[in-house]
Parts: structure tokens; sequence; C-alpha cells
């Protein structure tokens, strides 16, 4: 069996998994929907765990294994004609590669995982300067994502260049963590917010004027939430965070 010819088919089609990745990035869906994706591709990682395991040059033959996908994805980018295309499909191949391709090669366990982990990240990184994908197991990503993950304040520290942990983030973590988690309600509120957030940042992102957004969102809500921590008003810190969420599922939320 041609294990290399094999591989180099086959990762590429680790992309096409599915269209629109964002859309099974919810705590409901996310679970089955990897492990169908993985089924799907066992095939692909056998063959290039064979072909890693046989070679003599193995550092090679990962890298153009990497190479082959990030190769792929950049073609289909540059197909687009628009520049709202181009980003709109870049944000979900980098979406696809960190929450579904990585996890799954990682799921699979062999002497080849990680080490062809490390050529993807560093692949795409060529391919897409800007990108900062991250290696995460999918055991990572299916615990963390709803409760670790602070989407929309962290995409607003980051048009500001602050780093992740930063004195805001980390206090509205700890608020988060601390105070909204105790409530009654609170995971629920957490659990919703988890399943809009990072498609209302996607579509943030999408737009030219995404700094101003983002710096409005911070003078109109999270500026104002931090100020009501500091104070111990954590009540309506509670309430302003909801509007915000709120106001921007409605505006940003349901586009297409």
């Amino acid at each position: 069996m041609n294990y290399y010819l094999t591989g180099i088919e086959g990762m590429p089609k680790l992309l096409e998994c599915c269209e629109d990745p964002m859309r099974y990035f919810k705590k409901t869906l996310y679970s089955d929907a990897f492990r169908r994706f993985y089924q799907e591709n066992v095939p692909t990682f056998d063959a290039i765990e064979n072909g890693y395991n046989s070679v003599i040059d193995k550092e090679q033959f990962l890298e153009n294994m990497a190479e082959a996908m990030a190769e792929y994805a950049l073609s289909k980018v540059e197909e687009c004609r628009k520049k709202s295309e181009k980003e709109r499909l870049q944000l979900d191949l980098n979406m696809m590669v960190a929450v579904f391709v990585i996890p799954m090669v990682l799921e699979y366990k062999g002497n080849s995982s990680r080490p062809l982990a490390d050529k993807i990240i560093a692949s795409w990184k060529k391919a897409f300067p800007k990108s900062n994908i991250q290696a995460a197991e999918f055991s990572f990503v299916e615990k963390g994502f709803h409760k670790k993950f602070c989407y929309i304040t962290t995409a607003v520290c980051e048009s500001f260049q602050k780093a992740d942990n930063c004195y805001e983030l980390s206090l509205l973590r700890d608020y988060r963590d601390a105070y909204l988690a105790g409530l009654p309600n609170g995971e629920a509120l957490i659990d919703e917010y988890y399943d809009v957030a990072p498609s209302i940042v996607k579509h943030i992102n999408q737009r030219e004027n995404s700094y101003e957004i983002y710096h409005s969102i911070w003078k109109k809500y999270l500026s104002p939430c931090i100020a009501l921590i500091e104070d111990g008003k954590m009540e309506e810190c509670q309430e302003l965070y909801k509007q915000m969420v709120f106001d921007l599922k409605k505006d940003y939320f349901y586009l297409q």
C-alpha cells in the first residue's frame, strides 16, 4: 500500500469534514461531530502512522503531509475574489484546524501524532502568518471551551494588544468562576453565553471596522463591568454583561 500517497491525498480532506465548523462548536453538538469526523478520517491517520514508522526521513515525511493541507487551504483562500470572502474562509479554516483537525490528529495517539500536530502548526503559520493555532487535545477542547475561554472579552483585549493573562481578563474570569458559576442559574447562563459568543466574534472579525466595534464594546460594557466588580457590585455587573450579550447577539449572531 502506498502510505505516502494515501496520506498526501487524505490531509486536505481533513479540512472538508464540514463547511461550517462554527456550527458544531457548541456544547450539544461538538462531541458527536468530532467523533464522526474522526472515524471518517481514521484511514488517513493509519496511512500516515504506517508510513511514519517505515520511512527513514520521518521529519520530512510529516512535513510533506502538513504542507499538503496548508497549501490546499491557501489555494482555496486565494480562489476567493473578495477580501471579505477570503477573511471569512480563513476564519472557518482556522477554526477547523484548531478544534477539529489537530484534536483528531492527537486523538489517534500514534507515534506520528504529536510530531504531525507540530508540523501542521508550523506549516499553517507559514501559509497564514497572522494565525495563532495551538495544539489542543479533544478532551481539553470539549471540557474547556465552554468554561475557560472568554471569547468576547478576549477578542476585545486582543484588539488592544493586551495579554491573555492581563488584569482585565483575569478579573472577569474570576468573576465568572467564583461568582457567576455559583448562582442557581449561573451554569445555564455561562452555557448560553458560550453557545453564541464564538459566532458573535467571528462575525465581528469579518467587519473592516472590527477594531472600532471592539472599542465600543469595551467602553459601553466591559470597562463598566470591571468597575462594578471592583466596587463589589456583582449583580449590577451580571445585568450589564447579560445586556451586552443580548445586544451583540441581536446585532451579530444571526448574520449569514
